[in-house]
């Protein structure tokens, strides 16, 4: 069974806390940081062990881990158990992760909204600001989606280096001229 070293250590216990901001459950996060951060694959057993948590909650956050992409099952020889392994590239891991929240959140937002809009068809001019509300969200939301759409289409790389060049993109938007940023 691992131990930790203190830098493991409080990498995990950060990870665990980052998990419940973002509306992780807190164990599900701590095994994904003692995951990533492992040189080899590690089973359920040395998994419980080492984070002194119960076996079945191991199992419990090891399918919720599985079910995002971001941790895999392997065998290895002359071993019965399965071990698991995260994706060890974060650029990767930050793709599907980002790819599974928008179909589990953003996805089914725009299908609300579309079908609040829809439902507000030939209603009466009482509904006129909320229909503008929502019409204006759904807009939004679909933008920022296309967006996403073309960005995460990128090799890492370009990505890189999209991100690398946002300083000198800032200011080259700041010495366009007056009236300029409307446009398309």
């Amino acid at each position: 069974m691992p131990t930790l070293d203190p830098i493991t250590e409080k990498f995990i216990l950060h990870w665990g806390e980052m998990g419940t901001r973002w509306g992780v459950n807190r164990t599900v996060a701590q095994i994904h940081a003692l995951l990533y951060l492992s040189p080899q694959p590690l089973n359920a057993e040395d998994i419980a062990g080492t984070l002194s948590i119960a076996r079945s909650n191991v199992s419990t956050s090891l399918k919720e881990l599985e079910s995002w992409g971001i941790v895999r099952a392997i065998h290895l020889l002359g071993d019965r158990r399965e071990h698991y392994q995260a994706t060890k590239d974060v650029w990767e891991m930050a793709r599907v992760i980002l790819d599974e929240r928008k179909r589990r959140e953003i996805d089914p937002t725009v299908n609300v909204l579309r079908e609040c809009l829809r439902d507000m068809e030939g209603k009466g001019a009482a509904e006129v600001e909320k229909r503008a509300r929502l019409k204006a969200t759904l807009e939004f939301v679909e933008m920022v989606t296309s967006l996403y759409t073309q960005v995460s289409k990128l090799p890492t790389g370009t990505i890189r280096g999209l991100l690398s060049a946002q300083g000198r993109v800032r200011k080259l938007l700041r010495s366009r001229p007056s009236g300029a940023e409307g446009g398309e």
